[in-house]
């Protein structure tokens, strides 16, 4: 069971990343819309400036996707917080060890559900960039 204390720090921790993170989200989006293709690959086009933007691209993309996914947890985090269910498993109930949470804040499984949930879930056919 965590303790106020803990809580409090937790709560901050994930205030203070979801603040980051949604800083850096809209730096993302901003740039992602700046950045035209052609300003990526250049003026004079080739088959090898195409795959370096299309890359640089997909990059940007998987980076916000990411960032996105992240804050959402956060979020989620959050609500947990305010309902007093932060800090238990979803999925076998038993408490979230506090080192996980340190450094995993938008965690929702213990570390063996975590385990048991990335090997069920697995899509092996999808990028992992």
């Amino acid at each position: 069971m965590l303790s106020r204390k803990d809580l409090d720090e937790l709560e901050k921790a994930i205030a203070k990343r979801r603040e980051a993170l949604e800083k850096e989200v809209h730096g993302d989006a901003a740039r992602s819309r700046d950045d035209v293709f052609s300003a990526l690959a250049g003026p004079v086009a080739d088959r090898g400036d195409e795959a370096q933007a299309d890359l640089i691209s997909d990059l940007d993309s998987a980076e916000l996707s990411r960032d996105l996914e992240e804050l959402r947890e956060l979020e989620a985090a959050q609500a947990r917080l305010r309902s007093g269910k932060y800090g238990v498993c979803e999925d076998c109930g038993q408490d979230i060890g506090i080192e996980r949470l340190r450094a995993q804040p938008g965690a929702r499984r213990c570390f063996d559900c975590q385990r048991v949930h990335e090997k069920t879930f697995a899509h092996p056919g999808e990028s992992k960039l």
